[in-house]
C-alpha cells in the first residue's frame, strides 16, 4: 500500500510492507501525528493501539527511511540515520521519497493517509 506522510506541508511518499504489522497499520490511517526526536536517528510517536505482531522477525538492523514497530513501547519509529541491529523493531514500510522533510528536527506534525 502506498501512503503518504505530510510533514508540515511537506509529502513524503511511502509503501507499506505487505505484512500483519503493516496491514494493522493501514487499518488506523489516516492518521495525525507528532513526531518527537529520539536518539537523533528516529523520528518516534505514540500510536492509538498497539499493532499485531504476529509473523514478526525477532528483530532488524534498520536503515535510512525504514518505518518501524517497536513493541515494547507500541510506538512508531521513523528512521532518518541507519543503526545497529535492534531487538524487538518491527518493519512495517519504507519511505520511497521526500525523506529530507523527515529529517527535521521535531516536533513535527506530520498526517499520514493512504494514496492508493
Amino acid at each position: 500500500m502506498k501512503i503518504e506522510i505530510v510533514v508540515d506541508g511537506e509529502p513524503a511518499t511511502a509503501t507499506l510492507f505487505d505484512t500483519p504489522t503493516g496491514r494493522d497499520f493501514a487499518l488506523l490511517l489516516p492518521l495525525s501525528l507528532t513526531l518527537e526526536d529520539y536518539a537523533e536517528i528516529e523520528r518516534i510517536s505514540n500510536l492509538p493501539r498497539r499493532l499485531s505482531t504476529a509473523q514478526a522477525p525477532e528483530g532488524m538492523t534498520p536503515e535510512a527511511g525504514d518505518i518501524t514497530f517497536y513493541a515494547p513501547w507500541g510506538n512508531l519509529a521513523i528512521f532518518v540515520q541507519g543503526r545497529s541491529y535492534a531487538r524487538s523493531l518491527i518493519p512495517v514500510g519504507k519511505v520511497d521519497s521526500g525523506l529530507p522533510a523527515l529529517q527535521r528536527h521535531g516536533p513535527l506534525s506530520v498526517q499520514i493517509r493512504a494514496t492508493d
